[in-house]
């Protein structure tokens, strides 16, 4: 079980120094999508030439395009990109032929879709191997958690990683090892902690406690 850190609302140099800090507990790095859009992949390499013994994720919830913008990431350095599941399933094999190509990794956001169980079949059958729960930052804030999807995408992924995400904190995170997911993705629980450290800790200890490493 591993954690991903999500960089998402920090200036550049900020999230480098914070990445740093909490490096020991930290397994893949997120260059979120805000993030993404604010620096591009200028982000991607800068974590890339920093921290070259961790994976690095692109978070770019690609719609279209998928062999071109995949591309754009594995060329700067990222081991994963991410794409949308509700995407034409035509751009996901254009990420995945990327990925292919390039010896790296796609991974599909399942944010919105509505049909995960028939989703998921689908996605697999194209040969996707990584799939991301993820209750967005507005969902969160109408109250809605990534719990109960997590819940589905175990059940029916047949033979996917998974990864989720959505508010998860030190609080709430052993309800999700409980599940043993693959990959639990934390951003501002970590980011916006007054102790990013502590807080970083107490989750991988958690997530060390109940994983099948």
């Amino acid at each position: 079980m591993k954690l991903q850190l999500a960089l998402d609302e920090l200036p550049l140099d900020e999230a480098l120094a914070l990445a740093e800090s909490v490096l020991e507990y930290v397994d893949i790095i997120e260059i979120g999508t805000p993030f993404v859009i604010a620096r591009g992949m200028e982000a991607v390499r800068r974590f890339r030439e920093r921290f070259q013994e961790k994976k690095i994720l692109s978070d770019e919830k690609i719609m279209d395009g998928g062999y071109f913008e995949s591309q754009l990431a594995f060329d700067a350095g990222a081991d994963y990109v991410t794409a949308l599941g509700v995407t034409d399933i035509l751009t996901v094999k254009g990420c995945l032929r990327a990925a292919h190509d390039s010896g790296k990794a796609l991974v599909i956001d399942m944010i919105c879709v509505e049909d995960l169980p028939g989703r998921i079949a689908e996605l697999e059958a194209a040969g996707v191997k990584n799939l991301a729960v993820h209750t967005g930052a507005d969902q969160q804030a109408a109250g809605r958690q990534p719990i109960e999807d997590l819940k589905v995408m175990k059940q029916h992924a047949r033979h996917s990683a998974i990864s989720v995400a959505g508010g998860i904190n030190s609080l709430t995170i052993q309800q999700y090892v409980d599940q043993q997911p693959d990959v639990i993705i934390v951003g501002s629980a970590i980011t916006k902690a007054d102790d990013p450290v502590l807080e970083a800790r107490l989750i991988k200890t958690a997530m060390l406690g109940g994983a099948h490493e």
